[in-house]
């Protein structure tokens, strides 16, 4: 945020006084904030909010077009939620770096914002201007653009340039128009991600009245038209068709449900794979290499983007996609793209599965590291009775309860699975509780980061908080039970 208000010269005049003030000395917050405030002459107003107050800010924005002035008028207000001990809370400077684009797909030049009852002109004598960081100090604000030709598209926190909830008027046409031509990949990604949410949460609720699910063509197309971009980086295009992750959308609901989030997620992965086949194998091929190992952006970007898209495909029931995995698997001339193959093998059970990760294990078994990736890897998998896969392997020889590293792989990487660790038989939680209660008498501190996975039981349905609030229970009754642990499961129950 520094950077993104001063600009990187100013942000580097600030670090220079900073360390001729303070080389060799233990400093603040406050002294940090101090030399980019001098070396820059500014004022930065509330900014010191961050370090006090606690919460997530949420910014909302409407906006409004008056074509016969020419002026685009964004309206800002802005709420941090009460925490505890903070139950009231003062507006946050909140920097929003943007720019506005119009139907020709462009960014729109920036001439002047009216703001606060003053005109400030951004525009520049040589070259046109094309973004410009809003600074947000109070509960609500206005600016308003003039010389706007037509009705743009606003591009907001680009860069991510503010830690905030952003709830905009965005259509869901303005967010894929957002995610085909956006300058800035930040937003691009962040349109995407927003269209996915809220398809996903849709999916959801049809899933959960039992109705049929039918996924968005326009999603589709959006997915289609980065995935053949070649003006993208790689790498980014691999992280705009990665759907969010199913712990996101449950922290969405108002009631987490893992079964339903599971299933749709599941379900969009497998419409996508089988509509994007052809343009998923052809990713595949020209990714693929068989030339050695390099650690580069480039050849980064190359593995990653064949990686999701193998990863899409592995979700497909096909017998010739089977064969595909199999052989990356076997083919692979680095760890990254054969862990990658072994992750979606990991994803159906079967003698295939099997066969893989003993020969994995076989290869890397002297690699203390790559074995904690291996354990992580299977804990994690979405396979339906996980749970009991991962009871046989604490008997492994290479699992060692006493090492904090192998439990938080294990232990750490079951809970990471929301459809096993929340299974609705309880399963997930039994064996956790058991293990927490084990783990307490071997090492505290590890056993009380374990029980941390209880912690949000109430944001769950009826039937899973009355059996995690059950294992909490049990775990509290334990004879001789550490203060770590009782510490963390005391709190955990009166939430």
């Amino acid at each position: 945020m520094y950077k993104t208000l001063l600009g990187p010269e100013g942000f580097r005049k600030g670090m220079d006084l900073y360390f001729q003030r303070h080389d060799g000395q233990a400093v603040t917050c406050e002294d940090f904030f101090a030399a980019m405030r001098d070396a820059n002459d500014t004022d930065f107003a509330n900014f010191l909010l961050w370090y006090s107050q606690a919460g997530t800010p949420s910014l909302k924005v409407s906006s409004s077009y008056d074509a016969e002035a020419k002026t685009y008028t964004l309206k800002f207000s802005q709420e941090v939620p009460p925490t505890p001990g903070q139950p009231t809370k003062d507006p946050m400077f909140i920097p929003v770096a943007m720019g506005l684009l119009d139907s020709s797909r462009k960014d729109m030049p920036l001439t002047s914002i009216y703001h606060d009852g003053a005109s400030q002109f951004i525009a520049s004598r040589t070259e046109p201007v094309y973004n410009t960081v809003l600074r947000i100090t109070k509960k609500e604000e206005e600016f308003i653009f003039s010389d706007v030709s037509e009705r743009p598209v606003p591009s907001l926190l680009r860069g991510y340039s503010a830690p905030v909830r952003l709830e905009s008027d965005l259509t869901d046409s303005d967010l894929f128009f957002l995610l085909a031509h956006d300058s800035d990949e930040f937003n691009r990604w962040e349109a995407g991600q927003i269209l996915a949410r809220k398809l996903m949460l849709d999916l959801v609720a049809n899933f959960q009245h039992g109705k049929e699910l039918t996924l968005n063509q326009k999603f589709i197309e959006g997915l289609r038209s980065t995935l053949l971009d070649s003006s993208l980086d790689k790498e980014f295009i691999a992280k705009a068709i990665t759907l969010p992750g199913e712990g996101e959308i449950m922290d969405l609901m108002k009631v987490a449900d893992p079964d339903a989030v599971h299933a749709v997620r599941k379900f969009i992965r497998q419409r996508l794979a089988a509509e994007l086949k052809e343009e998923l194998f052809s990713t595949v091929q020209a990714n693929r290499s068989s030339e050695p190992y390099v650690f580069d952006h480039a050849s980064m970007a190359r593995r990653a983007l064949k990686n999701v898209a193998i990863g899409y495909l592995a979700s497909l029931e096909e017998p010739e996609i089977d064969a595909l995995v199999l052989n990356e698997y076997k083919t692979a001339t680095n760890m990254t793209d054969q862990f990658a193959a072994l992750a979606c093998l990991s994803q159906k059970a079967g003698p295939t599965r099997d066969e893989a990760l003993a020969d994995f294990y076989s290869k890397w078994q002297h690699d203390y590291l790559v074995v904690t990736k291996w354990f992580a890897l299977q804990a994690a998998s979405d396979i339906p009775g996980n749970v009991e896969n991962v009871r046989k392997l604490l008997s492994h020889p290479a699992f060692d309860i006493r090492n904090p590293n192998k439990v938080y792989s294990l232990i750490g990487g079951f809970c990471a699975s929301p459809v096993n660790f929340h299974a609705k038989d309880g399963s997930g939680y039994k064996f956790l509780g058991e293990i927490v209660v084990q783990l307490d008498k071997i090492n505290p501190q590890v056993a009380s980061r374990m029980v941390s996975a209880f912690s949000r039981w109430k944001r769950y349905d009826e039937t899973r908080q009355n059996l995690a609030k059950a294992q909490l229970e049990m775990i509290l009754s334990a004879n001789g039970l550490s203060e770590n642990v009782f510490e963390i499961a005391s709190k955990s129950l009166a939430a």
